[in-house]
């Protein structure tokens, strides 16, 4: 069974560890989550837990919302997600899920939204390589050809440009360098997705065996 928390991304650091290498990680505020939701084989189709994270205001919450959280005894929160091959028997609902699940050296897959980066072309989007920049060439950071002549169209999946970044991203098998309970905060080494302030989802790493 796994183990599974969300929290909120609040930058990097860096921290020594005993033998004194130097770490690169990344602060995740981990505020107690609360068990919305239980589902089960015979109700829902399969096993899982719904979690909530941060408080959402009043003012921004629908009726449906507020009814579903009153069902926990909380506040409607910003972040709602499933986690599943969970040993929901173990939870209730209005339960508490603290940063403390996890401890030091536990291997994690972290999943969040990618910075947004608005239009861009091929070399930014898809690591193209670029043309002759010298004068004449007429090729720099074009996208380069469309496809063959025949068919007389561009096939789908083509590399143009286009909006990039925005996407849903795991990273896999990071190492959780140090959980303080004292200020909800877990450390995690190297960077995961997305911005300061974006939400994270984190999980048991599916492959903690490969993990260095």
């Amino acid at each position: 069974m796994t183990k599974g928390i969300l929290g909120k991304k609040i930058g990097m650091t860096q921290v020594f560890a005993e033998n004194g290498d130097l770490i690169p990680v990344t602060v995740v505020e981990v505020t107690p989550n609360v068990v919305l939701q239980k589902k089960s084989v015979e109700n829902d189709g399969y096993e899982a837990i719904q979690l909530g994270f941060d408080d959402r205001k009043e003012s921004r919450t629908i009726k449906p919302q507020a009814g579903h959280a009153a069902k926990a005894s909380t506040s409607p929160k910003r972040y709602v997600k499933e986690f599943r091959n969970v040993d929901a028997a173990g939870y209730e609902v209005g339960q508490e899920v603290k940063v403390d699940i996890f401890t030091e050296g536990d291997a994690v897959d972290v999943t969040g939204t990618s910075k947004g980066k608005g239009f861009q072309g091929v070399i930014k989007r898809h690591g193209q390589s670029r043309g002759p920049m010298s004068h004449g060439s007429r090729y720099h950071r074009r996208p380069g050809s469309m496809g063959a002549v025949d068919p007389n169209r561009v096939f789908k999946g083509k590399a143009l440009p286009g909006r990039t970044g925005g996407d849903t991203v795991t990273v896999q098998n990071l190492e959780v360098v140090r959980v303080d309970t004292e200020r909800n905060l877990l450390l995690i080494k190297g960077n995961v997705p997305g911005a300061k302030k974006s939400y994270v989802t984190i999980n048991s790493a599916v492959k903690a065996k490969d993990a260095k």
